[in-house]
């Protein structure tokens, strides 16, 4: 680790997906699943469209789709499904389900019907956990009670802000008042967990209108709240004053933190906050199990030895592009673009996703893993940590400090191989 700048990069999945290269030749699903525990798979499907798009969002989403393009999209979701069952054989079933996006609920009540028919294909859906993400202008009552009747335990609402103007500021032109009917309709409607997004270092925010979110929120008494500090992209105004605002960004940061725990919710990650005792059986994605099933353009699965998925892109062009082609694919029996993980790699990603959980690393499920003690295979990475003073360690647990775990988006690319450096390094936006 060169550098003590805490906002660096949101280490959500390792590796990003700017790591991934074309596979060649491309192999089938059936070769890629078959050495693969397949009893106890995530199903996450992806829903690559939404009403606006956030000045703050890269992620892999369009904006105004019509419905003959949601409509051939189910179509392609069906078709995929049908080739990913057909790879996984019969044994395949489900432990946990999530629809994310871009927004699931930009379909209608009907499509999202649909949705969760094209789901129900899989064994086990409907009686395990599954999370939907919403918007505020999208969560309606209709498209909310279909979710319910579907299964839906979790559902996630970015917020980002409850003051008009700084979500303005963030490019999300909301009103409070559509925010707070959107709350009241997912709790009327009835889900055993809600989980808020809000965003900190937005221009012009305060400690004071920052606490004014939190307050908001925590009306709603809300299972999980997620924190997220605001990156932008290259070349912004924002981007320029890159000290000031990491500053800004870490004070933000730890009276939210704080805040949070004097109301009682409890650490998960630097991001994520949650009520004692609604951890079981969440919707989160466990990195130590792997054996995760993507449907859609957008999406990315995974097996212990290798992730793939589709083609990545953020500029609205590309992705539309993407879109398009996928809609109209006949033959899903294949990985496209993706990352081998050979054994160095899957111990890595194991140790690093670990690492960045307020839980830590339990040294004694990553030995019954690996053969090895994690201390000895990142000895070099544990003693930068170490002497930063970021890490505690037993004979059990290798976990962040606060103080660490408040830098987690430049522990976690601190830690990154050579190989997915470069690889991202070389990458090309498009």
């Amino acid at each position: 680790m060169t550098t003590t700048a805490p906002y660096q990069a949101y280490v959500y999945a390792y590796p990003h997906k700017t790591a991934y290269r074309p596979l060649e030749p491309e192999p089938s699903l059936r070769e890629v699943w078959a050495a693969e525990p397949s009893d106890s798979l995530f199903l996450y499907m992806h829903v690559p469209f939404c009403e606006m798009r956030c000045g703050f969002c890269n992620l892999f989403t369009r904006t105004g789709a019509p419905e003959e393009l949601t409509g051939a999209y189910l179509d392609a979701l069906d078709r995929q499904a049908t080739a990913v069952l057909d790879a996984l054989g019969g044994g395949a079933s489900l432990a946990t389900a999530a629809f994310g996006g871009g927004t699931p609920t930009y379909f209608t009540a009907p499509e999202l019907e649909r949705l969760c028919d094209i789901a129900d294909r899989f064994p086990g859906f409907g009686a395990v956990p599954l999370g939907v993400e919403t918007s505020p202008a999208t969560a309606t009552t209709d498209r909310l009670t279909v979710l319910a009747q579907r299964g839906t335990t979790r559902v996630s609402i970015g917020v980002q802000s409850f003051i008009d103007e700084e979500a303005r500021a963030a490019v999300r032109p909301q009103k409070r008042v559509e925010v707070e009917a959107a709350l009241d309709r997912i709790r009327a409607v009835g889900f055993p967990t809600l989980n808020i997004d809000l965003i900190y270092g937005i221009d012009g925010q305060t400690p004071a209108t920052w606490l004014h979110s939190l307050n908001a929120a925590l009306k709603w008494r809300p299972e999980e709240i997620y924190l997220y500090p605001l990156y932008v992209r290259p070349l912004t105004g924002l981007g320029r004053r890159a000290q000031d605002w990491d500053d800004q960004r870490l004070t933000l940061y730890r009276i939210g933190r704080d805040h949070l725990l004097s109301e009682g919710y409890e650490q998960v990650s630097m991001r994520m906050f949650r009520l004692p005792g609604h951890g079981v059986g969440g919707t989160e994605y466990c990195c130590q199990t792997d054996g995760m099933i993507g449907l859609g353009c957008g999406a990315r699965s995974y097996t212990a030895g290798l992730h793939y998925s589709f083609e990545y892109a953020v500029e609205q062009r590309h992705v539309r592009s993407i879109i398009d082609g996928y809609v109209c694919e006949d033959d899903f029996s294949t990985a496209r673009v993706g990352f081998g993980l050979d054994a160095e790699e899957q111990r890595r990603r194991h140790f690093l996703q670990s690492l960045l959980q307020a839980s830590g690393l339990d040294r004694g499920s990553y030995k019954a893993r690996f053969g090895s003690d994690p201390c000895a295979d990142f000895s070099t990475d544990l003693r930068t940590l170490d002497d930063r003073g970021w890490l505690e360690t037993t004979d059990g647990t290798i976990r962040l400090t606060p103080e660490g775990l408040a830098h987690s988006d430049a522990v976690g690319p601190a830690l990154f191989s050579r190989q997915v450096k470069e690889l991202m390094a070389s990458y090309k936006a498009r």
